[in-house]
């Protein structure tokens, strides 16, 4: 059925869906809107396209399964695929909206992976990103010596895509539409919608800072937010694709874990460029899913320029020698020993993953464990110009497998590190590019990609533009 009214609001034109899109309907108006414009834009364009539209039940309320009922009736009448996905089990008592953001894009991967599709959209408003973009300047001017300070990089809002744990991209193409535009919409389609009671709810931040910008004229404060938000987001991917070419230019990789960047690092002219790359390299080598702060990072920097230091910071060592800055990961804190599972995040550093078809690592899994100072000191390291204690020092806190209480051998990336037979094919260890192995929004797109190459990981997956980035030039690798 097409939808009887104007050409989309949104522009799904950019958007390439030769591999198909889950669309996330809760029931309410923004959610609904986008499944409408959506298939309408399909049904136009490309209709042999996969469409499948995915409810998330997160049992908070007793009427959540009768909503979710309601949108697989509008699937149904729509020709429309439609699935239902409850997230289950312990609620947490803080921290719920969190939790529950988490849990959201967790099932809807979930579903895109079961499908085959690799795109997810969702259908976030101007209005969204005018309260995101609101709720964090109100955090970056609060008082606190201890509240982290980050150079307004959340100004920017929520990206128009964010890849999620590095093979999902999630689109939001309305950000740029009011929801008083989708409701009209909908009640010129006479297409009901479902009002959720907890975006009332003003003991969540968010619902309080949606009653605030509504009461009264809300368009200066809605234009002021968005015009905040795209200044913001420019600045960030300029910062961003300096930082890449600071990485690519003056960091390597001597060994598994270690990462030495030049001294001219500690020279360089741009010290705030230096200082964002030296915040990504130090979250990625600590495997930290945030950025350290950045007062700390400021003062660290200018130390390196006084001689040679050894800190920590982020859960990272910071060596910084005549012959280079090296970075490797603290033995403090490091994962106690957990059984091998497939796709397993280990440290926020390494993708455990299993190709044991047979399921016989599934019946007695080994574990994985650091390796420890005591094993990796008996290691015979090769030269290089690199410093034995320090390669020891890095190998130390690299994933191992364990069995019985004896070392089986290092996971590494490729057959083998130095000194090491090859382990098993069934289990390997690949370097993940923390903190954007979870969510990678396409504001960072360039330090990603210059760190992934750094650390020998996967590139990052195509943004799905058509051909176009979103909002920012790739990196070449």
């Amino acid at each position: 059925m097409m939808l009887d009214t104007e050409p989309d609001l949104p522009d799904f034109s950019r958007i390439d869906f030769s591999n198909g899109a889950v669309a996330a309907v809760s029931g309410g108006s923004d959610s609904t809107a986008l499944l409408l414009l959506l298939k309408a834009h399909l049904d136009r364009n490309a209709p042999a396209t996969k469409l499948l539209a995915v409810t998330i039940d997160h049992q908070l309320r007793p009427q959540a399964a009768a909503e979710a009922q309601a949108v697989a009736r509008l699937c149904a009448a729509r020709g429309i695929a439609h699935r239902v996905l409850a997230w289950s089990g312990h609620k947490p008592s803080t921290g719920l909206p969190a939790a529950a953001r988490e849990a959201r894009y967790r099932l809807l991967a979930e579903a895109a992976e079961a499908a085959g599709i690799g795109l997810i959209l969702t259908g976030h408003t101007a209005d969204d990103q005018a309260e995101t973009v609101l709720m964090r300047q109100a955090r970056d001017d609060g008082p606190g010596e201890e509240r982290p300070r980050d150079e307004g990089r959340g100004l920017a809002g929520m990206a128009p895509a964010t890849l999620y744990d590095w093979r999902h991209w999630i689109v939001r193409p309305l950000l740029g539409v009011r929801r008083a535009e989708l409701r009209e919409l909908l009640q010129r389609e006479q297409v009901a919608w479902i009002e959720d009671p907890t975006n009332a709810d003003t003991a969540f931040e968010r619902p309080r800072v949606r009653a605030a910008l509504v009461e009264g004229d809300d368009a200066p404060r809605m234009a002021e937010a968005m015009a905040l938000a795209r200044k913001a987001a420019a600045e960030r991917e300029q910062l961003g694709n300096r930082a890449a070419m600071l990485i690519r230019s003056l960091a390597s990789r001597p060994a598994a874990g270690l990462v030495r960047l030049d001294r001219d690092f500690a020279t360089a002219a741009d010290s705030r460029t230096a200082i964002y790359a030296l915040r990504i390299l130090l979250a990625a080598t600590g495997g930290t899913a945030f950025l350290p702060d950045q007062a700390r990072s400021e003062a660290l920097f200018g130390r390196f320029r006084t001689g040679p230091l050894c800190a920590t910071l982020s859960r990272t060592v910071i060596d910084a020698r005549r012959t280079g800055i090296f970075l490797h990961r603290e033995l403090r804190d490091l994962p106690p020993a957990v059984a091998v599972s497939d796709n397993a995040l280990w440290d926020g550093r390494r993708r455990i993953t299993l190709g044991d078809s047979s399921g016989a690592l599934l019946i007695a899994p080994p574990l994985v464990a650091p390796l420890g100072a005591a094993l990796a000191a008996k290691r015979a390291i090769e030269g290089h110009g690199t410093p034995a204690s320090l390669v020891r020092a890095a190998l130390a806190a690299e994933p191992a497998l364990w069995r019985d209480g004896e070392c089986l051998g290092l996971l590494g990336e490729g057959p083998g590190l130095p000194g090491e037979g090859p382990m098993p094919a069934a289990v390997a260890a690949y370097p993940a590019v923390a903190p954007f192995a979870r969510f990678l929004p396409s504001f960072d797109l360039a330090p990603a990609d210059a760190v992934a190459a750094l650390l020998g990981a996967a590139p990052v997956p195509a943004v799905p533009f058509g051909g176009h980035s979103a909002g920012l030039p790739r990196a070449k690798a």
